[in-house]
C-alpha cells in the first residue's frame, strides 16, 4: 500500500514538473549591431543565434512550432525555436520591414523593391505583388491579405482566389486610396484595420466585413519632430479600451472599442510602444528623445501613470511574459535586459552580456509539445 501511494506521489510530482516546463518562456532577443539574437532561459543567456544578417530592425514571430525572422537588409529566416536551429532563409529585397504567417504562406512587406513577397512556409517564392511603394501594416483577415502603401497614401485589399485551400494566388480586391498622408503603421482588431498616420491628424478604420473606410479625428497639440516610428499593435487592443501612440505628440489616445474618444493620457515623452499586459491590467509605454531611458506603467482602469522605471541607456523593447508575472526590457546602451517583477513593481534581475539589444521576442515551450 506504501509502494503505491510513493509511486502515485512521483507521478503525481512528474506530471507537475512537465505542467511547468511546458509553461516555460524561452525569451529570443535581437542584437542590434552583431547580427545575432540571444537566447535567455531560466533568467540566464543559454545561447547566441549568429549570422542573422542585419539586425537593426529584426523581427520575429511564432507560428506552432516554426520560428521566422526579418533582417533589415530583406532576408527572411525559418528557425526551430526549440533547437535554435537555421532551416532556410530567402532574401525578399534590399529591406523588409514587416511580415505575417498563415497556414500555407507568409507574406513579406518590402520597403525597398515596393513589394510584398509570398512565400510558402518553407520559404519558396510563390508570388510578387508590385505596388510602387514602400508597404507597411501588413495583416491576414479571413482569405484577406491587407497594407498600407505608404507612398501612395493607399490601403490595398488582396483576395486569395484559392480561398485559403491550398497554395495562395492573390489577386487585388479594393484599393482605398487618399486614406491619409504617409501611413506608417497598423493594427488588426477583429475585422477592424486601423492605421496611423505621419502627416494627418486621424487615424483610418477599415471594416473588413462591410469595405467601408471612415476617418477618425485626434486631438493633437502642437507637433514635435518624431524621432522613433510609434509602433501599433495587437497588444494595445483590450476588451474595453483601445491604446493608440500619438505622433509628435506626449500622449496615449484612448478610445472606446468602436473608436468613440475616451481621453488623452499626458505622458512623460513621446510614446513609441504602448504594450499592453496579458490580463489587460496595465500598459507599458516607452518614449523617445530625451526620454529614451523611461517606461511608464499606465492602470488601465483608472488611466493613471502608476509607476515609472529610468534605465542607465536607451529603452528599445519591451515584452510582457504570458505564464510569469515579469516585464522584459532591452536596455541597448547599458548590453542587457532587465526583468521588473510585476507584482510589486520591482527589478527582479539585470540579464547581462546582451549586445545591444532591441526588440524581444518570447516563445512558449508549450507549443513545442
Amino acid at each position: 500500500m506504501i509502494k503505491k501511494i510513493l509511486i502515485g506521489a512521483l507521478i503525481s510530482v512528474s506530471c507537475l514538473t512537465n505542467a511547468v516546463a511546458r509553461d516555460k518562456d524561452k525569451v529570443f532577443v535581437v542584437e542590434r549591431e552583431s547580427s545575432s539574437v540571444a537566447v535567455i532561459e531560466d533568467g540566464l543567456p543559454r545561447n547566441h543565434m549568429e549570422h542573422m544578417h542585419n539586425m537593426n530592425h529584426g523581427v520575429m514571430k511564432f507560428y506552432k512550432n516554426d520560428g521566422y525572422l526579418i533582417s533589415r537588409d530583406g532576408y527572411i529566416i525559418r528557425f526551430d525555436p526549440r533547437t535554435e536551429k537555421k532551416l532556410s532563409e530567402y532574401k525578399t529585397s534590399k529591406s523588409a520591414i514587416g511580415f505575417v504567417i498563415a497556414d500555407n504562406y507568409v507574406a513579406v512587406a518590402n520597403y525597398d523593391d515596393k513589394s510584398v513577397d509570398i512565400l510558402s512556409r518553407n520559404l519558396k517564392p510563390i508570388e510578387k505583388l508590385k505596388t510602387g511603394s514602400r508597404n507597411v501594416g501588413i495583416k491576414i483577415y479571413k482569405n484577406y491579405l491587407v497594407f498600407s502603401e505608404m507612398d501612395n497614401d493607399t490601403i490595398a485589399v488582396y483576395k486569395d482566389k484559392n480561398g485559403g485551400k491550398k497554395e495562395p494566388y492573390f489577386v487585388l480586391y479594393k484599393e482605398f486610396k487618399d486614406v491619409g498622408t504617409m501611413p506608417f503603421d497598423a493594427l488588426l482588431d477583429e475585422d477592424k484595420y486601423i492605421n496611423g498616420f505621419f502627416n494627418s491628424p486621424w487615424l483610418g478604420e477599415l471594416n473588413l466585413t462591410t469595405m467601408k473606410y471612415k476617418k477618425i479625428p485626434l486631438k493633437l497639440g502642437e507637433r514635435q519632430p518624431v524621432l522613433k516610428v510609434p509602433h501599433f499593435g495587437f497588444w494595445s487592443v483590450s476588451n474595453s479600451k483601445v491604446f493608440i501612440p500619438a505622433v509628435g505628440d506626449n500622449k496615449v489616445f484612448v478610445f472606446t472599442p468602436k473608436f468613440k474618444f475616451i481621453t488623452a493620457i499626458k505622458t512623460e515623452g513621446m510614446p513609441v510602444f504602448t504594450a499592453l499586459s496579458p490580463d489587460k491590467k496595465y500598459l507599458a509605454v516607452t518614449f523617445s528623445g530625451k526620454k529614451f531611458p523611461v517606461i511608464q506603467i499606465i492602470d488601465t482602469k483608472t488611466l493613471k501613470v502608476i509607476k515609472r522605471f529610468q534605465f542607465d541607456g536607451k529603452v528599445l523593447h519591451v515584452r510582457w511574459s504570458k505564464n510569469k508575472p515579469y516585464l522584459y526590457v532591452s536596455v541597448n546602451d547599458a548590453n542587457k535586459v532587465v526583468v521588473i517583477k510585476t507584482k510589486g513593481w520591482w527589478i527582479q534581475r539585470e540579464i547581462l552580456t546582451i549586445k545591444k539589444p532591441s526588440g524581444i521576442f518570447i516563445y512558449n515551450l508549450k507549443e513545442s509539445r
